[in-house]
C-alpha cells in the first residue's frame, strides 16, 4: 500500500517523469554500482558516472571485456560510451556502442 499521498505509483506518470527529466536529475539516474573495494572505501553502493572513470561491463553482449575509460556520458539518451567498446559499421567505420550505466561496474574514480 502506498504511504505517501504526494508520490504517484502510476506507471504512465513515472515513465513520463523519467524520460522528461532535466539534466541534473538524469545525472542521478545514470548511476553505476561501485566495485567491492570502492564500496568499502566510500561506504556507498552506487555513484553517478563521470567522464574518465574506469568501468567494466558486467551485463550484456560486451560483458567481461577489459576495463575501459568512459569517453562520453550522453544524458539525453541515458547511455555512456566506453573506450574499448566499439563495433564496425557496414561501410567499415568504427563507432562506439552506447551502454546503460546500470550495466557497468565502476573500478576507478577520477
Amino acid at each position: 500500500m502506498k504511504r505517501n499521498p504526494l508520490v504517484t505509483s502510476s506507471r504512465r506518470k513515472n515513465r513520463k517523469r523519467h524520460f522528461s527529466a532535466p539534466s541534473h536529475i538524469r545525472r542521478r539516474l545514470m548511476s553505476a554500482p561501485l566495485s567491492k573495494e570502492l564500496r568499502q572505501k566510500y561506504n556507498v553502493k552506487t555513484m553517478p558516472v563521470r567522464k574518465d572513470d574506469e568501468v567494466q561491463v558486467v551485463r550484456g553482449h560486451y560483458k567481461g571485456q577489459a576495463v575501459g575509460k568512459v569517453i562520453q556520458v550522453y544524458r539525453k539518451k541515458f547511455i555512456i560510451y566506453i573506450e574499448r567498446i566499439q563495433r564496425e559499421k557496414a561501410n567499415g567505420a568504427s563507432v562506439y556502442v552506447g551502454i546503460h550505466p546500470s550495466k557497468v561496474c565502476t573500478i576507478h574514480l577520477i
